[in-house]
């Protein structure tokens, strides 16, 4: 079958400038645009990259239309439902699914990775109690490159596998630190016994007055939310990660610096957005009307967690947590949770109503997510941290991906200028 082609036609000339395509393994080909400001004098415009490739990548694959979500190939449903996290980092890092010594030579480089530099700990006391702890895991991480710059050579592959490996191991213990600092109970040491998410929890949660025993249904939930949220193309935190990264900057800067997107509303604190306006709507009683209102457009009423920029389907991840939510609520006892009733009518409504399916506002990632996390202790500051541990692998094997390509150039998007034209300087007593 030929191959479509496309060109630029100036209406009033006739020039015609062809746009060679751009296939991958599978999905939607890019027409190159990469010389049209040398051969046309014009630039094409498209505001929030709705139609832009950025770059090739091999990491992950999504189908909004179909509801389909792959990284390295493999369905996110079968690694959520067969996998770990870390076997999941494991591949999203290298591109396939380890062998067993390949699985436990990983692992055990994790685990001997999660202590932080006592020094790192001391930045800790320059912030204040109440600080949010994304600004402290912004802050933290970017000072990471001060303490550990003796293998930041971008180019060396074995500096860059050294980095990843690193940096996925202390980010939990960061996290861990930030709500510790916040909630003013002393830092807990990482347990090298332990598996990833277990060993999160134990920072977060354990005491030095008491034993602390983790809770295997809690480690199995955020282990398949870690999974669900590993990686996810070129989102806006991820881009931000490869935009710095293709300055040749320190590595734990980049990853700093997608750290403060995720922080956004509209990115990672999507779910903690879902916890306030379940908050917001009170009880059930009051679903209907709050739906209504969503429809009529009343100012400062948003339905959040459902649609998706990219997903014009059933996002494939909700599915999982939804189970996955069921599941963590009936093993607590806390299967009359009145968010989760809250949660479900809104869900009930939103899938039969012709507006909201029209619209295909269906329910996202972060819809169920944040019940999980509230139903485990978590508090709500903490659920984008939550995020940012589980998206670093993604965001280090898009870094390691991009500097290891040698076709990489300095990000530079272009603008449209609005701005004032050309005029002459006025001494102030003139004007």
């Amino acid at each position: 079958m030929t191959q479509a082609t496309y060109s630029l036609v100036n209406n009033e000339s006739g020039e015609k400038t062809e746009l060679p395509l751009v296939t991958g393994t599978i999905g939607t080909p890019g027409a190159d645009v990469g010389k049209v400001y040398d051969k046309l004098g014009i630039f094409t415009y498209d505001p929030g990259f709705t139609s832009t490739c950025s770059t090739k990548s091999a990491i992950t694959y999504i189908d909004g239309d179909e509801g389909i979500l792959l990284y390295r190939g493999y369905p996110v449903d079968q690694l959520a439902e067969h996998s770990s996290f870390i076997e999941v980092c494991y591949l999203v890092l290298h591109g396939e699914l380890p062998k067993k010594a390949e699985l436990e030579a990983f692992e055990s480089s994790i685990r001997r990775h999660t202590m932080i530099n006592e020094g790192v700990k001391r930045f800790f006391d320059g912030f204040y109690h109440d600080a949010h702890p994304m600004a402290m895991m912004t802050g933290v991480t970017g000072a990471l490159s001060a303490f550990y710059h003796d293998t930041t050579n971008n180019k060396d592959e074995r500096h860059r596998e050294i980095f990843a490996h690193r940096m996925i191991a202390k980010i939990p213990t960061i996290a861990a630190a930030a709500y510790k600092k916040f909630y003013g109970q002393p830092f807990m040491h990482p347990q090298n016994n332990l598996d990833y998410c277990s060993n999160l929890l134990q920072m977060m949660f354990a005491v030095p007055a008491e034993p602390y025993v983790v809770d295997p249904v809690a480690a199995k939930a955020l282990d398949v939310l870690f999974i669900l949220h590993a990686d996810h193309e070129q989102n806006a935190s991820t881009s931000t990660v490869r935009m710095a990264g293709s300055t040749g900057c320190n590595p734990y800067a980049a990853i700093s610096s997608g750290i403060a997107a995720l922080w956004g509303p509209l990115h990672g604190g999507a779910n903690e957005a879902v916890l306030n306006m379940l908050d917001e709507i009170g009880d059930a009683k009051h679903v209907p009307a709050f739906m209504q209102k969503v429809k009529d457009k009343v100012e400062g009423v948003r339905l959040m967690g459902f649609g998706h920029r990219v997903y014009k389907n059933f996002d494939p991840r909700a599915k999982i947590i939804r189970e996955q939510c069921h599941k963590v609520l009936k093993h607590l006892g806390k299967e009359n949770d009145p968010k989760m009733e809250l949660a479900l009518k809104l869900e009930e409504i939103a899938l039969n109503d012709d507006y909201f399916k029209s619209r295909k506002l269906y329910p996202n990632v972060d819809f169920y997510s944040g019940i999980i996390y509230e139903a485990l202790g978590i508090p709500v500051n903490m659920f984008t941290p939550m995020f940012a541990v589980a998206r670093t692998v993604g965001w280090c094997a898009h870094w390691s991906e991009m500097t290891a390509d040698k076709t990489t150039r300095i990000a530079r998007p272009r603008q449209v200028y609005t701005g004032a034209a050309t005029r002459d300087y006025v001494a102030c007593d003139k004007r």
